[in-house]
């Protein structure tokens, strides 16, 4: 009898241990005349916005209308078994997006006079993603432009 009750027990603690992965919802995210945050020193994240190689990702570029653009946005991320919307301004998304033991956020910014959507996602906890957040973005760019004209 001990023996299961400290295996329920250890179950217990790992389940919860696998919970506190996600981190918390950071609060220091969204848009800033133009501006998505910076990311932080850690290479667990990359962005449109960002000056420096390491942290770098192009934007989504478009052509035609800005909102259906937009749309066809949103159509993706909300197709995505990974992806869940949080925040959905005209202009502006915030999203989580789960791996199985992490949660990241991205955040896309509509740039109507370039014609692009600046993208970030950026590790809640941990130092590096072993290149998740660049591989998940390009994955949800490839997506995007598949849809364009159709």
């Amino acid at each position: 009898m001990k023996k299961l009750t400290g295996r329920m027990v250890g179950m217990t603690l790992g389940f919860l241990g696998l919970i506190g992965c996600a981190g918390k919802r950071p609060h220091n995210l969204g848009a800033r005349m133009g501006l998505l945050a910076p990311c932080p020193d850690s290479p667990n994240c990359v962005s449109s916005q960002a000056e420096n190689e390491r942290h770098q990702i192009a934007p989504l570029a478009f052509s035609g209308d800005p909102n259906a653009a937009f749309a066809r946005l949103k159509l993706v991320l909300s197709g995505r078994r990974d992806t869940t919307i949080v925040v959905d301004l005209p202009e502006y998304l915030r999203v989580e997006l789960r791996t199985i033991l992490f949660v990241d956020d991205g955040e896309f910014l509509l740039d109507r006079t370039n014609k692009v959507i600046h993208v970030r996602s950026a590790s809640r906890l941990g130092y590096s993603d072993f290149g998740k957040n660049r591989s998940r973005l390009e994955d949800i760019r490839g997506q995007f432009l598949a849809l364009e004209g159709k």
